[in-house]
């Protein structure tokens, strides 16, 4: 491949996603768990032990009383990944009797978010509280970085802008004013990104 300079033309362009001509930018995967990276100035912030970017292990929660599967507490993951919500669910349903269309159902992410977009009051109030989680913490996280946009991705993304503009309400509410004009984007490689950035490694 290397000694193709058309295949290596076209692979210069197309492995570039959600981030393309940014040099500062977070990302966030939301799958079964959650994940993320950082970029400042154009590089990845690794960390001394290769562990910068876990933002799914961030406490917001101190209260919680169920571990994460990382060992500690209240961790971004056990609220705002495809599981998370789930277990949100799990515990608004058990806890009340209100009428939603989610009870007697096999409970997925993309079941709440699609009762969500029926107006569905419970599963709109999930999604509510799963933005009011993310876009905070991600405001902290631009104080630090202050990243140029801050990209979603995994399964959970598939939601579209019900997920973003949710996320990006709550980020602008609670952001220091110089991040406040961060951009919000869907992933653009999917499941395909780390295909992608392994073939850039190779031709770099």
């Amino acid at each position: 491949v290397a000694g193709n300079d058309a295949t290596v033309a076209a692979l210069g362009e197309c492995w570039k996603g959600g981030g393309q001509g940014c040099k500062n930018m977070v990302m966030v995967t939301l799958g079964t768990g959650v994940g993320g990276g950082v970029i400042v100035n154009g590089k990845m912030v690794a960390g001394f032990h290769g562990a910068g970017g876990e933002i799914g292990h961030i406490t917001v929660n101190p209260d919680e009383i169920e571990a994460c599967n990382c060992g500690n507490y209240g961790c971004l993951e056990q609220y705002t990944s495809a599981t998370g919500i789930v277990r949100m669910a799990t515990r608004r349903l058990n806890a009340s009797d209100e009428e939603t269309t989610l009870r007697g159902r096999e409970l997925s992410a993309k079941l709440i978010f699609d009762e969500a977009k029926e107006g569905d009051k419970v599963s709109e109030e999930l999604v509510e509280k799963l933005g009011e989680i993310l876009g905070s913490t991600l405001a902290n996280i631009a104080c630090v970085s202050n990243p140029e946009v801050i990209v979603i991705g995994g399964g959970v993304s598939k939601a579209g802008t019900i997920l973003t503009d949710v996320i990006q309400k709550y980020y602008k509410k609670n952001c220091f004013h110089a991040c406040e004009n961060a951009k919000f984007v869907i992933a653009g490689l999917g499941n395909d990104a780390g295909m992608y950035g392994c073939m850039q490694m190779i031709l770099d």
